[in-house]
């Protein structure tokens, strides 16, 4: 005879565990200490097997039958409910583990120690008040651009623009990280070029804090392009010329012995030679590139046609798939404009010997606009100076000024 609410409430325990049968295998077990287990009985492949559905009275006597039908069912379908639960339950532990929390919060651990204590709480910060509320329970490798632009929107819903292109950048490092570990196979955030308004103020956008020029400097350098695009990335911030005069770069030009670059008039936006000294970081990039483009014209030869320079789109399209948004975050001329803050405000250098090495217009007291040698001895060790200021903080390690004399 089938159980019923009253006899189910009622029912008391005994000296030893006894069942109270309801039907088609389900029935009531009673523990001596009191509890009430459903349990479903049945057989598979030739074995008696039993499975827990849940106990009274958080499992209520209807709730009990429809899990007995449920798993009833699975036995019609040829299916194993005992396995079932165990697939279930082991799918909802690995989607806590690969959900998109757990796998910001391991990015993080990992990333902290090279960031400044400013720059950390900031990021933890952001992911705790703005991306864990909506996206952190779902499984890292279920979000899709519209959930991702969904909850940017909320922040840019507040005023908060330049905070919202912060968040798609945060969160498209916790996706590569994600694909890196093999808990990810796309980074949605790389759909949302455009999508967000953009921020106040900004020409050409550029990096300009320490912790975040380290955390793109060390971006490139697990960046995974062709050996030609690589070198370009890795010099642009370094030499800090203008895209176009990096990607036409000729062999020509270059003097690796005396560590000089010197770019003809007929490629500079001003029309004048200029001369860029090359920081031995930088003469080592050229070297390891020189094996595979210097029997030809360009150090950074086009992939289809050797006879012409790589596209002039290739440092941003390299920027792109690291993840930065190249109309808010950085472009391949915000190099000249993080190079130009860092080095005056950070790093103390005269401004004149900045602008000279910009190629910029800078009028003397005799009206000289520009001279391509002018302040060369300091412009080349403002270089290496830059260069090895770059080396610190994409080790993350505390930039400490060394006073060298810069000054015009």
């Amino acid at each position: 005879m089938p159980l019923t609410d009253t006899a189910v409430r009622q029912a008391k325990p005994a000296d030893k565990a006894r069942k109270m049968a309801d039907e088609r295998g389900m029935y009531l077990l009673i523990q001596p200490s009191g509890a009430k287990l459903w349990r479903l009985d049945y057989r598979f492949d030739g074995k008696r097997k039993t499975l827990a559905l849940g106990a009274y009275p958080d499992v209520s006597l209807a709730a009990a039958r429809k899990a007995r039908d449920q798993a009833r069912a699975q036995l019609a379908a040829g299916d194993d409910p005992g396995a079932v639960r165990k697939a279930e339950k082991a799918a909802r532990v690995l989607a806590v583990a690969n959900s998109f929390e757990a796998v910001a919060r391991e990015w993080y651990g990992r990333q902290v120690a090279t960031w400044a204590p400013s720059h950390s709480s900031k990021v933890i910060g952001l992911l705790e008040r703005d991306l864990f509320p909506w996206l952190g329970s779902s499984p890292v490798a279920d979000i899709t651009p519209v959930e991702l632009l969904t909850t940017l929107r909320r922040i840019e819903a507040r005023g908060a623009v330049d905070t919202a292109h912060r968040g798609k950048q945060v969160a498209g490092q916790v996706f590569r990280y994600a694909i890196a570990t093999g808990r990810g196979e796309r980074d949605p955030s790389a759909d949302l070029r455009g999508a967000l308004a953009p921020p106040k103020g900004a020409h050409f956008a550029a990096i300009t804090d320490e912790a975040e020029i380290g955390a793109l400097l060390r971006a490139i350098d697990a960046f995974h392009g062709t050996l030609i695009v690589r070198c370009a990335i890795r010099l642009a911030p370094m030499l800090f010329v203008r895209p176009g005069e990096l990607r036409q770069m000729e062999w020509a030009e270059v003097d690796l012995e005396s560590a000089e670059w010197s770019i003809p008039s007929d490629k500079m936006k001003k029309r004048r030679d200029h001369i860029v000294p090359l920081p031995h970081q930088a003469v080592a990039i050229l070297r390891e590139l020189e094996p595979f483009t210097g029997h030809g014209r360009y150090v950074f030869r086009g992939s289809r046609d050797y006879a012409r320079p790589m596209s002039d789109a290739a440092i941003n399209a390299a920027l792109r798939r690291m993840g930065y948004d190249t109309r808010t975050e950085i472009t391949g001329h915000g190099f000249r404009a993080m190079a130009r803050t860092v080095l005056h405000e950070q790093l103390g250098v005269d401004v004149a010997v900045i602008e000279h090495q910009l190629a910029h217009r800078v009028p003397d007291t005799l009206g000289t606009a520009y001279n391509r040698t002018r302040f060369l001895t300091q412009r080349k060790a403002m270089m290496q100076r830059w260069a090895d200021w770059l080396d610190q903080v994409r080790k993350g390690a505390d930039v400490i000024s060394i006073g060298l004399s810069l000054r015009a």
